[in-house]
């Protein structure tokens, strides 16, 4: 059997991916950590614990990072870092660009300010970004400070990373995961989305399951959603097993669009995340193929960090951000632990070649290759 292999060079060192290795981690990980950007923003009240879970743009001719963080209250903001290789020698900007929003904030045209202002009074979470045109869509997951797993994903957008525009929730429904691919199919656009309810483990049930929504207008309000799940797990054993929901924003390559989702399967001491990789069609998104092998697993090497640092959610990857270079390899932005920002590079040969040669039911997770 030919073992599809492809060389990357990154920074002075080539990384090598194949079938059985399809994701190599940035030997100088972690990119960003806590200690970095608490030494930009010194104000107390914004010193934070964690740096997880990025989205990630290509701005003139420099990598944006918006980056999640734990204040010590517990609140989640988002902040920008830059760089010019996408892997080191990261600028932190002075404060915050969105935390918890307030009446001085930009909002969109006849959109209500304050029911804005109350979603997000619990924290912003996991930003992803998406250009089209010369606009850079932000989807986040905005919180409700008193109505416990509240969650309504809202979105923003700019055009500097200076100066971002609110625009409110994109469905008034929970939704706890939502992508939208950087291109109009037609005349409509495409999200990926996983709905969220209030079960206590988080797991199981509409957890399980990735739903396809279409929509003319971003700025609507309006998506409609598909009854039938485009991805879905059965729940028999699988590393996806209990949980599913799209990750970085679509990848677009030769084969078709990459989505690199992350899955959990429960376990007597927890629920590890992993990453898995699944391509839609180029120009019918609601046509997939799911690799039924991940491309990453959670290890001691994702969150490096100092002896007396937090560490947020142990045996998690978490990735909202990534890139595509014009060689084919692709760099992967992921959360270590929910408390450190990482690396790490592939190739789109491999993915693709993981989906072809190694797919599962979309529906039901059930590997469709002889074991």
């Amino acid at each position: 059997m030919e073992l599809v292999s492809r060389r990357i060079s990154l920074s002075g060192e080539v990384a090598e991916v194949n079938l059985n290795k399809p994701v190599e981690r940035f030997n100088g990980n972690p990119i960003l950590t806590c200690h970095e950007v608490n030494s930009i923003w010194k104000d107390p009240k914004y010193q934070i614990i964690t740096v997880h879970n990025v989205g990630i743009a290509q701005y003139n001719d420099e990598v944006i990072m918006l980056f999640r963080s734990h204040l010590r209250n517990g609140i989640s903001v988002l902040g920008v870092a830059r760089s010019k290789n996408g892997l080191n020698n990261w600028s932190v900007d002075p404060k915050p660009v969105l935390k918890p929003c307030n009446r001085q904030d930009l909002f969109g045209e006849g959109v209500d300010s304050e029911e804005i202002i109350e979603n997000e009074s619990g924290g912003l979470e996991d930003p992803r970004i998406s250009k089209i045109g010369d606009t850079y869509f932000i989807t986040y997951s905005a919180y409700h400070s008193s109505i416990k797993d509240r969650v309504r994903v809202s979105l923003a957008t700019t055009t500097n990373f200076k100066e971002f525009v609110r625009h409110g929730p994109l469905m008034d429904v929970d939704m706890r995961n939502v992508v939208i691919f950087p291109e109009l199919f037609g005349d409509r656009y495409v999200a990926l989305f996983r709905p969220n309810d209030h079960s206590i483990d988080h797991t199981g049930g509409v957890f399980k399951e990735i739903r396809i929504g279409f929509s003319k207008d971003l700025y609507s309000n309006e998506w409609d959603l598909l009854e039938t799940p485009i991805m879905k797990q059965g729940g028999g054993p699988s590393t996806f097993s209990d949980k599913i929901g799209p990750g970085a924003t679509p990848i677009k390559t030769k084969y078709g669009w990459l989505n690199i989702f992350h899955g959990v399967r429960g376990t007597m001491d927890g629920n590890p995340y992993t990453l898995g990789i699944a391509l839609h069609d180029l120009k019918d998104p609601q046509k997939v193929k799911v690799s039924n092998i991940p491309i990453l697993f959670p290890s001691a090497a994702d969150c490096k960090n100092q002896q007396e640092d937090y560490v947020h959610v142990p045996n998690v990857v978490f990735s909202c951000g990534a890139f595509r270079r014009e060689d084919g390899a692709i760099f992967i932005y992921y959360g270590g632990n929910d408390t450190v920002a990482n690396v790490a590079v592939t190739h789109e040969d491999v993915l693709v070649e993981l989906c072809q040669r190694y797919p599962q039911d979309p529906l039901s997770g059930l590997p469709e290759y002889e074991l």
